[in-house]
C-alpha cells in the first residue's frame, strides 16, 4: 500500500522506498491522475487530502471529487481519510483538509499527551493529541479560530505577508506589496532549506539560485540586487524570517500552554528548522519519520494497521 496526500501545489506519496514529492499545482491544468498513475502495480492506496481548497475549483466539494476520481483512474479500491478520522470509498464532505488529523491520529497512538507542528511549504498544523474526539470534524476555519493552524509555509508565503519592512542604506524601507518574492526564496538564502526542497514554483517563475532568489527579495523594496547589494536582500529576508519565526512560535506557546502538552513532534520541511526553535523532537533525525511527507506517512499506516488487525480498512 502507498500513503498519498495531495495538496494544493504539492503531491506527496510515501512507499516502500520512501518520500516522493511531485510539484503538482491544482490550480493550473493538473496533471495529477497523470503522476499518480506511474505508481500502478501498488497493491492498493490511502489517501488524504487538502488540495480541495485551490482556487481551480469553484467549491471545496468540486475539488474533492477532482481528486477523488484522480486517485480512482489507478487505484479503483482506494481509501480516504476523512475529518471524521474514518476511511471512505468514495467522494464526501469529510474529506476536505483531513491530512492533519490522520498525522495527529497516528502520533497520538505513541504519545497521546503530546503535540505536533507540522510546518509544510505553505501551512502550520499546530495540534495538541489529547482529547482527540474534539478534534474530529473541525475544518480549517475552526482550526484558524482556535490557532490549530497557522497559514505560513517555507515556500509559498508572499513575503509582504507577514513582514513590512527592512533596513537599507541604514534607513527603515517599507516593502511593497507585490507578489515579488516568498518565503522560499528567504529561506533559502538564509540556508534553511536547499535546492531539493525548493520544490515550489518561483514567484516571477525563473530558476532557484542564490542569485536569482537575491533578486527577488531585492524587488521587495523595488531595486535590482545591484542597487541595494547582496547585504540589503539579505536584511530583507532575515525582516521576513523573525516575523515567520515569531508568529509561528508563539502559537506554538500558546497551544502548548493551554494543552499542557508535551512532548512536541515537529514535521514538515520547516521541522529541523523550528524544532531547536520551539524545543520540540525532530521527527525526521530523531525517529526516523518522513516529516517531509508526514500525513502520506500517517495514512499509509493508520491503514495498514486496520489491514492487518482486520484483513481490510
Amino acid at each position: 500500500m502507498i500513503g498519498i496526500d495531495v495538496g494544493g501545489a504539492n503531491l506527496k506519496i510515501v512507499d516502500e522506498s520512501g518520500v516522493h514529492i511531485h510539484y503538482c499545482p491544482l490550480w493550473k491544468e493538473s496533471d495529477l491522475a497523470e503522476i499518480i498513475s506511474t505508481y500502478a502495480g501498488r497493491e492498493n492506496a490511502a489517501v488524504v487530502m487538502s488540495g480541495e481548497l485551490a482556487d481551480g475549483f469553484i467549491t471545496k466539494s468540486e475539488g474533492i471529487s477532482y481528486i477523488v476520481d484522480a486517485v480512482l483512474q489507478t487505484f479503483p479500491d482506494a481509501v480516504f481519510y476523512g475529518t471524521d478520522a474514518k476511511f471512505h470509498m468514495k467522494a464526501c464532505p469529510q474529506l476536505a483538509a483531513a491530512n492533519w488529523l490522520a498525522s495527529v491520529d497516528l502520533l497520538r497512538r505513541t504519545y497521546p499527551d503530546g503535540m505536533m507542528l507540522d510546518i509544510g511549504s505553505t501551512t502550520a498544523d499546530i495540534v495538541p493529541f489529547s482529547q482527540f474526539t474534539r478534534l474530529i470534524g473541525m475544518t480549517d476555519t475552526l482550526r484558524l479560530q482556535q490557532g490549530y493552524l497557522v497559514y505560513t509555509g517555507m515556500l509559498r508565503t508572499p513575503v509582504a505577508a507577514l513582514a513590512h519592512s527592512a533596513e537599507i542604506g541604514g534607513i527603515m524601507t517599507p516593502f511593497s506589496t507585490e507578489y515579488f518574492a516568498c518565503s522560499g526564496d528567504a529561506h533559502f538564502v538564509l540556508g534553511h532549506i536547499g535546492f531539493d526542497e525548493y520544490s515550489s514554483a518561483t514567484p516571477d517563475g525563473k530558476e532557484v539560485s542564490r542569485e536569482a532568489c537575491l533578486r527577488r527579495l531585492a524587488r521587495m523594496v523595488c531595486a535590482d540586487l545591484e542597487e541595494i547589494g547582496e547585504e540589503g536582500a539579505l536584511h530583507i529576508a532575515e525582516s521576513f524570517w523573525a516575523a515567520q519565526r515569531d508568529l509561528v512560535c508563539t502559537a506554538v506557546e500558546k497551544v502548548r500552554k493551554d494543552a499542557g502538552a508535551d512532548p512536541l513532534l515537529v514535521g514538515g520541511i520547516g521541522s529541523s528548522t523550528f524544532a531547536p526553535l520551539t524545543g520540540g523532537v525532530d521527527l525526521t533525525s530523531a525517529l526516523g519519520i518522513p516529516a517531509d511527507a508526514l500525513p502520506a506517512y500517517s495514512v499509509r499506516e493508520i491503514a495498514g494497521v486496520l489491514e492487518r488487525s482486520y484483513g481490510t480498512v
